[in-house]
């Protein structure tokens, strides 16, 4: 009785699933069910139901252990593995190419796609997409940083922060992009040779209060445009203090749009150099780019600009709050950037 209530237990708490089938095993078999009958419930042989249940009268609830053993060797040694990662970063291969061509050296006799990728992945070697990526020399990066990350994480009371950016050149070409089409008939955008319809620019913020976009689309990107944006700004949120993040680009520093500013309760938040990674609005271009221009071919200016202010609309009745940048990245950590020794 006490071997067939510990039988029970190990049926309902062994989390090993070689232990709790033959703990099954020999509990049926205690129940007084035939072999061939245990096997065909458990899509087993009856082989392996007899031998379970004379292992177990032999060794007891030792029997119900798995004895694992360490497998077959590694018919490829280390010295082989590391030749193979290294062939690996050596150019852009296939796992099929890479196979093929690791038989056809003579390094190994034979070896299979999956064996290649299971090295591969052991060893810390994936498939990437290669970026380039420019660190900032701004000897006051980490004192402009600290001040953006403050903002974005602890707004001024009474104040409010805006992410100001430039959006464009917005030409008229066709784009690439992705879209739901019929099978078999795929787009094919018109080759542009000559360009004559000329180039505008959108200025945009961000209000990370709401989340909302608000920008303006003109022929050029002066101080002079820079400045009336800032002041259509300043007309929707009167009385409040404007924390405006922007970069380095010299419409922004221009003397007037610096002498408004002071005279008119607006702080210029500059980025670091090379960091415009940094302005959250960058987030809401890549999307703005992804649904609202790419796999497009407009052929005039009106036709472009109303699908970025439809988009822009849509964005905004489903504005929230903008909280949380960048929460689980290292530039959170307190000695970012990292010093190299």
């Amino acid at each position: 009785m006490a071997e067939g209530n510990r039988l029970v237990r190990i049926t309902r708490t062994a989390k090993n699933p070689v232990k709790l089938r033959r703990a099954i095993v020999v509990l049926m078999s205690a129940q007084g069910q035939p072999a061939p009958d245990i096997a065909h419930l458990l899509k087993a042989t009856d082989d392996y139901v007899r031998s379970v249940i004379h292992a177990f009268n032999d060794r007891g609830f030792d029997a119900l252990d798995p004895k694992w053993s360490g497998g077959t060797p590694n018919k490829i040694d280390e010295q082989t593995r590391a030749w193979i990662c290294a062939i690996a970063r050596f150019s852009c291969w296939s796992l099929t190419k890479l196979r093929d061509y690791l038989i056809d050296s003579g390094r190994v006799a034979a070896i299979s796609v999956e064996t290649v990728r299971r090295i591969l992945h052991e060893r810390g070697v994936s498939w990437q997409t290669s970026k380039t990526w420019k660190s900032s020399n701004d000897p006051e990066f980490t004192t402009k940083m600290r001040r953006i990350l403050d903002l974005y994480d602890r707004p001024p009371a009474g104040g409010r922060v805006i992410c100001v950016d430039e959006f464009g050149p917005l030409n008229l070409q066709p784009r690439p992009g992705k879209a739901w089409k019929p099978r078999g008939v795929p787009v094919r955008l018109r080759a542009t040779y000559h360009r004559d319809h000329g180039v505008r620019h959108m200025i945009a913020s961000l209000d990370l209060a709401t989340g909302k976009l608000h920008y303006r689309i003109r022929d050029r990107k002066r101080s002079t445009e820079f400045l009336a944006f800032l002041k259509s700004l300043r007309r929707r949120w009167p009385g409040q203090t404007l924390h405006l993040i922007l970069d380095n680009f010299s419409p922004h520093k221009h003397p007037t749009v610096r002498a408004w500013c002071q005279a008119n309760a607006v702080e210029l938040v500059f980025l670091p150099t090379y960091s415009s990674w940094l302005n959250w609005i960058e987030a809401e271009f890549a999307a703005l780019r992804y649904f609202a221009l790419n796999g497009t071919d407009h052929r005039s200016h009106t036709e472009q600009d109303t699908a970025i202010g439809n988009y822009i609309r849509w964005h905004n009745q489903r504005a929230e709050p903008k909280t949380g940048y960048a929460t689980n990245s290292k530039v959170r950590h307190p000695d970012y950037p990292f010093k190299a020794a």
